[in-house]
């Protein structure tokens, strides 16, 4: 399956999508079908460096868990995971996945990046996977997530970035707005 955003821009989602984006098989064998099947991910937050046991994990659009349960098999049982999405529906199939996946160390709140309810320097990685494009105020969205790193933690982002200037028909809002 894949997904074309804009007319423009197409990935592969599900299973094909998180292989050919190169997270570990051997991860990918021990996750729900289900789980997989959501997987919409625009790239691999996990190539980017690691996870080590026992951190903390934040995941910015966490959506049905797919990278929470990733972040919580390489976090272990010593570490705990976080994860935020603006959907409260979104959060209930990613406690579902968690609960089912026999992780108790997580925590899960509606929320978005611009104003992160988590007090500074809780967390030694912050992750989001094609998130951080949708918000229009993407300044503060960094300055929370810098705000809520310990001294010395690692940001892990995948996302889509526009080079040059966005077409008119691209606008999501075009037509809602005549």
């Amino acid at each position: 399956m894949s997904v074309t955003a804009s007319g423009n821009f197409s990935y592969k989602t599900g299973r094909a999508g998180a292989e050919l984006l190169g997270y570990d098989k051997g991860l990918l064998g021990r996750m729900p079908d289900e789980l997989i099947d959501s997987f919409c991910g625009v790239g691999n937050p996990f190539s980017l460096g690691p996870v080590n046991p026992g951190d903390q994990v934040l995941d910015i659009g966490c959506g049905a868990g797919f990278d929470l349960v990733a972040a919580s098999c390489l976090a272990g049982k010593n570490g705990k995971v976080f994860g935020i999405d603006v959907t409260p529906e979104m959060l209930g199939k990613a406690g579902k996945v968690l609960a089912g996946y026999s992780c108790s160390a997580y925590e899960l709140k509606v929320a978005g990046a611009e104003e992160l309810p988590f007090e500074d320097g809780s967390f030694g990685i912050v992750i989001s996977n094609g998130v951080l494009n949708l918000s229009p105020a993407k300044a503060n969205c960094f300055k929370e997530i810098y705000r809520v790193l310990k001294p010395g933690g690692r940001l892990r982002i995948a996302d889509i970035v526009l080079k040059g200037e966005r077409p008119a028909s691209a606008d999501p809002l075009r037509d809602w707005a005549t």
